[in-house]
């Protein structure tokens, strides 16, 4: 089940993204550390009602953050459609237990058809240069790269943008 998350769950989240983030250094991925993600950006996303997981008997399995709001990072690249009318996915996770499941595709799945069903013109979205899993993950589900963007706290390597015209 996908559900939108509470703050009383923000531990288990955390828990969760530590976990994924020492997966990908043990891979040589180093996308996600100290700095990001934070509990104080999980806080804005649950305070924003953007933030969804996904859960089975009662236990988080992995997350997501659909958003309206446009980072600044965002604005110097050239999207496919018109400012203003997009989604924004953030912090997609995955217990490293769990994955292989469906269980990423089946939150993207959740996330387009509620962008959809809200009449969203696209679903736009960052992933790391150095991640060529979700490079992979995002163009087979249609998405297009369209440029790169930079977050110096989390690596020196640039962020692919992408875009999946709904």
């Amino acid at each position: 089940m996908i559900r939108r998350a509470k703050i009383s769950e923000i531990p288990d989240i955390l828990t969760i993204t530590q976990a994924c983030g020492k997966k990908m250094q043990e891979n040589g991925i180093y996308q996600w550390n100290e700095h990001y993600p934070s509990a104080a950006a999980f806080i804005k996303d649950i305070e924003r009602e953007e933030l969804f997981v996904i859960e089975e008997n009662k236990t988080i399995q992995g997350t997501i953050v659909i958003s309206t709001l446009m980072d600044e990072e965002y604005k110097p690249i050239q999207w496919l459609t018109a400012n203003g009318n997009s989604t924004y996915i953030h912090r997609l996770s995955v217990h490293p237990d769990l994955q292989g499941k469906g269980l990423a595709q089946e939150m993207m799945g959740f996330a387009e058809n509620y962008s959809r069903k809200n009449n969203f013109a696209s679903v736009r979205l960052d992933t790391f240069s150095q991640n060529k899993r979700n490079q992979r993950f995002y163009e087979q589900r249609g998405y297009q790269k369209l440029g790169d963007i930079y977050f110096p706290k989390q690596s020196r390597h640039p962020f692919h943008c992408y875009e999946l015209v709904l």
